[in-house]
């Protein structure tokens, strides 16, 4: 009964604001396709003169780094805005300053995007920038070893960050003979050996019109963006030259592995294989993680926080990529009481996995994925983010109107059928950052001599 109150004290706040802005709605998305068959989703909003735009680049990302090249993608994407065309870093920053444009790249495991937004009357300048950054960035010496510099100094500091440690160890060994096992960041020696070919091969191999996946909100027409679109990537390649990725299942076997460092509390990462984006049983592990560790009011909240105090937060939650899926949750709790954690998360997956979850549970997590979805959309720049991950998922250009269906379609029987064959306490694995009481490593974390 706790658990359920808890979850209704967010749960109502949002449902009433949903009832005032109905923005499931009110988000209208249009397909454009340029002359030359570029293709964008375009949210027309023209209360504002203001105009968002994502560009995403699939596989693009750090699984795409060569062995010896991680941070590649990273370093690359960093750069992108540090000179182009015939203005240097300097040049370039100043004149996307005087003109409020706001533009930026970032890397993930499987991909890179872009972010542009930009004040309508300046768009034409605006677009014209973003072109410049993914056809002729320029890698100059001085951006560039800055860009190495700061990268440097981020993976010393990661050295020492409990939460780094865990998660380096955590992914490399659910993944050790695979990409998504290494470090995006890179290494101190691959980021020191990084060279300008390096970067420039990154724009000339993975930008390309094939992996390109466009978002547009704000104030422009379809018939102005059609030639837009052209006008920024008509001159990328036809297509990509990307490496073959395999698809794999994490290597997650129950084991502990413990990593030792002189601090009062432990930080503690654990989890488990999970489900890909577009498993049909998909929305049924959301509702079940969502119950499981989605936050304020859940099993594992409400056990190690709320009863016990253990820990100030401790959550879990679903995450799929391209290439495999897992389950992965973390809890920090001081090193006495690290052991009685571990038995405590251990517990609600056998309790989850034997029983399943209760009606009231349900209904909570139903209502609370629904509504808290579109209160997140709260601006442009998010709108078509959203817009280039739905087209990155293949969920469709009518997934909005859908979604809320699709959640509630899911019966008592079918979460009951997948908390039996998805949690499984026995291969749950632990990563521990810290000094911990009571608690015997099972085999040694990577990278550690015990």
């Amino acid at each position: 009964m706790r658990t359920h109150l808890s979850r209704l004290l967010v749960i109502l706040p949002l449902l009433a604001l949903l009832a005032v802005a109905s923005p499931a709605h009110a988000i209208e998305i249009k397909r454009v396709v340029s002359p030359g068959g570029i293709e964008a989703w375009l949210v027309e909003d023209h209360s504002n003169p203001i105009i968002a735009l994502e560009a995403g680049f699939r596989g693009a990302g750090a699984t795409a780094d060569p062995d010896g090249k991680e941070g590649l993608a990273s370093m690359t994407t960093s750069l992108l805005t540090e000179g182009a065309g015939d203005m240097d870093s300097q040049a370039f920053q100043k004149k996307l300053a005087d003109l409020s444009i706001s533009l930026g790249f970032s890397a993930s495991q499987d991909g890179i995007s872009g972010g542009l937004r930009t004040l309508t009357e300046n768009r034409d300048t605006a677009f014209d920038m973003l072109r410049l950054a993914l056809t002729q960035p320029r890698f100059d010496p001085e951006p560039l070893e800055r860009v190495r510099g700061q990268m440097l100094v981020g993976l010393k500091r990661e050295r020492e960050r409990p939460g780094s440690i865990a998660s380096r160890a955590f992914w490399t060994s659910a993944y050790p003979d695979h990409p998504y096992g290494r470090r995006g960041s890179g290494t101190p020696e691959s980021v020191a050996a990084l060279t300008p070919a390096d970067l420039k091969q990154v724009v000339s191999q993975r930008f390309s019109r094939a992996n390109l996946l466009v978002g547009v909100v704000g104030d422009i027409t379809p018939e102005e963006l059609a030639p837009a679109l052209d006008r920024i990537f008509g001159t990328l390649p036809a297509t990509a030259s990307l490496p073959e990725i395999a698809d794999v299942q994490p290597a997650f076997a129950g084991d502990v592995m413990v990593i030792d460092r002189t601090m009062p509390q432990s930080t503690v990462l654990f989890g488990q294989r999970g489900l890909k984006r577009d498993d049909p049983d998909y929305f049924a592990a959301a509702i079940l993680m969502e119950i499981m560790g989605g936050g304020f009011g859940s099993r594992l909240t409400e056990e190690i926080r709320e009863k016990r105090g253990l820990a100030y937060s401790v959550s879990a939650g679903l995450a799929p990529m391209d290439h495999s899926a897992a389950i992965a949750g973390s809890v920090g709790t001081a090193n006495a009481r690290v052991a009685e954690s571990i038995a405590l998360v251990r517990a609600e997956w056998q309790r989850m996995a034997s029983d399943g979850p209760t009606a009231d549970e349900v209904a909570d997590a139903k209502a609370y994925l629904t509504g808290s979805y579109f209160l997140s959309l709260d601006g442009s720049g998010r709108i078509a983010s959203m817009l280039v991950a739905i087209q990155r998922e293949n969920l469709g250009i009518d997934y909005l109107d859908r979604r809320a269906g699709l959640i509630e379609a899911v019966t008592m029987d079918d979460l009951k059928r997948l908390s039996a064959s998805l949690f499984d306490p026995k291969a749950l694995t632990f990563v521990i950052v810290g000094q911990p009481e009571g608690v015997t490593a099972t085999k040694p974390a990577p990278g550690q001599d015990s």
